[in-house]
């Protein structure tokens, strides 16, 4: 195929300017350099197997622009990533279905107050050392597995015995999917939650997290500590309570992964989740506009 004609006298010869000549020694340098790089291209792999498990095949993306994320079974490092649907939940929620759960002797299912802050913004900086001590000097000999919620979750689906392991962590539904580089890590060196540009797998939201109670009273006190350490120079990180969180469990990678079906709300950076199971009332209101937090009575 020719890309230019090329020029002819009527004597049959074939003439050619400098100008033409140099056109076509930087065309034939262009098609150099294009072939050499659709060559080089063909071996290019995403970095992070999690990213790659979600990009779509040309054939896929021409048929839907807007395809569902593909949901990974399990983490980078072969921890369980349920979702709610799946074989194993649904496997686990129908055996632990058909046991009775009785109270023993002396049992009762009781409410323990811990603490009360007039604001979320007081509550940041205690949070994580109220959760410590309340395992520490309250229930830690009592239970073997605990979860922290934000009090305005509600529950739309079962939740069930799917999401015992040993550290659980939930993915925030804003940031699912994003590549590693997008994720709001903190970004401040100075402090003690900031995260480097090559580090971090998921960004995991601070509204469900549990595990053994063990665990969880190490993640609690490691994440005090970062806030404190931080509050004693006069900081506080940009995602507060969340950011330390991240922090931890970039160190301390979860056992469980939960999707974000386990966290969900009405916004439109929030994952496309086929079943929600808790929502954020709180968030949501947030991320209506005036009209609905009117409607929905925010």
């Amino acid at each position: 195929m020719a890309l230019f004609p090329f020029c002819k006298t009527a004597t049959g010869a074939v003439r050619v300017s400098r100008i033409q000549l140099l056109l076509y020694c930087v065309l034939l340098s262009l098609i150099i350099y294009f072939l050499h790089g659709r060559k080089g291209g063909g071996n290019v792999k995403s970095p992070h197997p999690y990213f790659r498990s979600m990009e779509l095949t040309v054939g896929e993306e021409t048929k839907n622009s807007n395809a569902e994320l593909q949901r990974p079974a399990q983490t980078p490092w072969g921890a369980p990533l349920v979702w709610g649907d799946n074989r194993d939940s649904v496997s686990r929620r129908t055996e632990f279905a058909q046991l009775e759960v009785q109270l023993g002797p002396g049992r009762q299912l009781k409410i323990l107050p811990v603490a009360e802050f007039p604001g979320w913004d007081k509550l940041v900086y205690r949070r994580m050392p109220i959760l410590a001590d309340a395992m520490k000097n309250r229930i830690g000999k009592e239970v073997e597995y605990i979860f922290c919620a934000d009090i305005d979750q509600e529950f739309t689906a079962p939740v069930e015995e799917e999401i015992l392991s040993d550290l659980v962590a939930t993915l925030h539904p804003e940031h699912y999917g994003k590549p590693q580089t997008a994720l709001p890590y903190e970004k401040d060196e100075d402090s003690s939650a900031y995260v480097k540009e090559d580090e971090g797998d998921y960004y995991y939201t601070s509204e469900l997290y549990g595990g053994l109670i063990r665990n969880v009273y190490r993640m609690a006190q490691g994440c005090s500590l970062l806030i404190l350490k931080d509050q004693s120079n006069g900081m506080l990180a940009s995602g507060r309570e969340e950011s330390y969180l991240n922090r931890y469990l970039i160190t301390h990678r979860p056992t469980c992964v939960l999707s974000p079906e386990y966290n969900w709300w009405d916004s439109g950076l929030a994952a496309d989740v086929p079943e929600k199971r808790l929502v954020s009332l709180g968030r949501q209101c947030e991320a209506f506009d005036a009209a609905k937090r009117e409607k929905y009575r925010c």
